[in-house]
């Protein structure tokens, strides 16, 4: 679908501001520790595990947050690199340091997704669990991969998340919003640019840009890398009504992840995930002569 709100500097700027606001007012520390999150954290490891290098390997953590998965990594014998744009994430992941006694991050910094710290060709992964959904104008979306391309020996994995266009319309219809005039809208504008601008005072997450699968995949292909394959994170199973009861028995539960991984793949469900994580690959040097 045609983008017919292009995005002007000054509403870039104001972007950061407004991920440095949203965070500063929001616990993302606790967010994927309550129980209607789990399901996204512990798939999200699982196709973590099963598309990282082997470990050791270096990796970065850029957009980490307070390290909701840095630490995870690092106890998986990761050499771990924390970056993140709101230094009350860092701190956070520090103070967190004392429920990880076995194990350390190799480093842990505020920074910008695209102006990493890092060496050229000096990981040989980039996980990028945030960046592309916070980041509203293309060409910051594109600065940030090109720099995870930069830092990546060749062959080097990246492994972006983005939240799905359908995501609005969909909380919306099961949990019946449309009472509140100002949610028809935000869903079509949504639906239409990707560009997800909910008003202030809702709680309706910050402004930022939502995916759809071909055009995730042209943005990382644009960067230099070779796509691989999109996971839906939740899948369809989110849609649970009464989530939460079930999920809390474990046969259910079980039962569920089962599922969420059986329908992974399935190009006609992406859309119904809340997130959904696109692998890809930095191709290998060819040598000439």
């Amino acid at each position: 679908m045609k983008n017919t709100h292009p995005i002007s500097k000054v509403e870039g700027q104001k972007n950061i501001l407004s991920i440095l606001d949203y965070y500063d007012a929001t616990d993302e520390a606790s967010r994927l520790q309550r129980l209607e999150s789990e399901l996204e954290l512990l798939r999200t490891r699982d196709i973590l595990i099963r598309n990282l290098p082997p470990a050791p390997a270096d990796v970065i953590d850029v957009g980490g947050g307070p390290a909701v998965h840095s630490y995870w990594l690092s106890s998986m014998g990761y050499r771990t690199h924390l970056v993140d744009l709101v230094p009350k994430h860092i701190e956070q992941a520090k103070q967190a340091a004392i429920h990880y006694p076995d194990v350390s991050l190799s480093s842990m910094t505020v920074g910008d997704a695209r102006q990493l710290k890092f060496a050229d060709r000096s990981v040989d992964a980039v996980l990028m669990l945030g960046p592309l959904y916070h980041l509203v104008q293309s060409a910051d979306r594109v600065a940030a991969l090109r720099e995870a391309w930069r830092v990546l020996r060749p062959a080097g994995v990246l492994i972006v998340e983005a939240i799905s266009r359908y995501l609005p319309l969909i909380k919306v219809l099961t949990r019946d919003m449309l009472e509140d005039a100002r949610m028809a809208p935000i869903v079509t504008r949504t639906l239409q640019t990707g560009q997800h601008r909910p008003d202030p005072d809702l709680d309706f997450f910050t402004p930022g840009v939502f995916h759809h699968t071909s055009g995730l995949k042209r943005e990382v292909a644009k960067a230099g890398f070779m796509p691989g394959v999109i996971f839906a994170v939740e899948g369809p199973v989110r849609l649970l009504k009464d989530f939460g009861q079930h999920w809390q028995l474990r046969e259910r539960r079980e039962w569920l992840l089962r599922v969420a991984r059986q329908l992974e793949k399935e190009n006609v469900l992406l859309g119904v995930s809340g997130h959904m994580i696109l692998t890809a690959t930095k191709p290998k040097e060819i040598k000439r002569g």
